[in-house]
């Protein structure tokens, strides 16, 4: 959702805001570059070198009075600075931007920022530029102790290998919408010809639990219950290569899966993920949902814009609203 401020908040958008920046110097696409605005009076600058150092600092930003928070890297930068920031900022967070330096950016494909833009034309937008509306996908641990992970796109399973397949397509020099593209490729061809021994024909024993009630989600039956050869969930709107991954236009959480992968469900695959889901695709094991919320357990590892972590029982819903500032 994309909507202009409020009056009242337009008039106050200065020219000169208070701006803070994290900089990740290990991003694919920075390299040193953009560094001389750290010399601008009302740019304080910040490179954490360890996870740990991230919370500090958005801390030191809160009490300088930062009005803009400017990411400078990839969709695992963003997730890092939204984690950690969730104890500094809570629900009123300052207006965000997002440079693509990252090796996917699929963050920035779904908020329409240009792929040149820098740090300047970031500090230049504050003012006359879009502001667009997200929720991130918070994911907590219902054993307690740890506070959530947020990010945007959370998957297992299928997902995880395909993470794994996209490091390698990076490897190979593909990057953004071409390594997710090869990558979904890639799956698709050992799901649709492999074995049922094969790792992507295999899925995860994974629990899914849907809504406030707690629903456990449909299951067509094909293969054992209980397993999913790939769960995905985010709250993004538009995704790289136009892929239709939740049918139907929709805002807020959404979450995907797939039962066993029947050779029938896998042709029409690029039908489904490109023009949308046809008639009876939930009973051939291919689910789309859009829900305020659902739990999941799974053994595996999960994956949570592009970093894996220890399966347990989380619980996934929307998180603050966050303004986004495009051109």
């Amino acid at each position: 959702m994309a909507r202009p401020d409020p009056p009242a908040m337009q008039n106050t958008r200065s020219a000169r805001p208070v701006v803070g920046v994290v900089y990740n110097p290990r991003s694919h696409r920075n390299r040193g570059q953009d560094l001389e605005i750290s010399a601008r009076e009302n740019v304080h600058f910040a490179q954490p070198g360890r996870h740990e150092d991230i919370r500090p600092m958005l801390a030191d930003f809160a009490a300088r009075g930062v009005e803009y928070l400017i990411i400078n890297g990839g969709d695992g930068t963003v997730r890092d600075v939204l984690t950690c920031g969730m104890a500094v900022f809570g629900d009123d967070w300052p207006a965000l931007a997002v440079l693509p330096k990252g090796k996917t950016n699929a963050l920035n494909v779904d908020l329409g920022a240009p792929q040149g833009w820098n740090l300047a034309d970031a500090v230049a937008a504050y003012a006359s530029g879009r502001r667009v509306l997200r929720r991130p996908v918070l994911v907590t641990p219902l054993s307690g102790g740890a506070g959530p992970l947020a990010g945007f796109i959370l998957g297992a399973a299928g997902f995880t290998l395909g993470i794994r397949t996209g490091q390698d397509a990076h490897k190979l020099g593909a990057f953004d919408s071409m390594a997710v593209a090869l990558s979904a490729v890639w799956g698709v061809m050992q799901a649709l010809f492999g074995s049922d021994g094969n790792i992507w024909r295999r899925g995860s024993e994974m629990e899914i639990l849907i809504g406030q009630d707690r629903v456990p989600l449909a299951h067509s039956g094909d293969g054992y219950d209980g397993r999913r050869s790939v769960m995905l969930a985010s709250t993004l709107e538009k995704f790289p290569v136009g892929l239709k991954l939740f049918g139907q236009h929709r805002e807020g959480l959404k979450l995907v899966a797939m039962d066993r992968p029947r050779r029938r469900v896998l042709a029409s695959l690029p039908k489904i993920l490109f023009v949308g889901p046809g008639e009876n695709t939930a009973a051939r094991g291919f689910h789309q949902v859009a829900t305020e919320s659902f739990d999941f357990a799974i053994e595996d590892d999960f994956i949570l814009d592009g970093e894996a972590f220890p399966g347990g029982r989380y619980r996934v819903e929307s998180g603050p609203e966050l303004r986004f500032v495009v051109p």
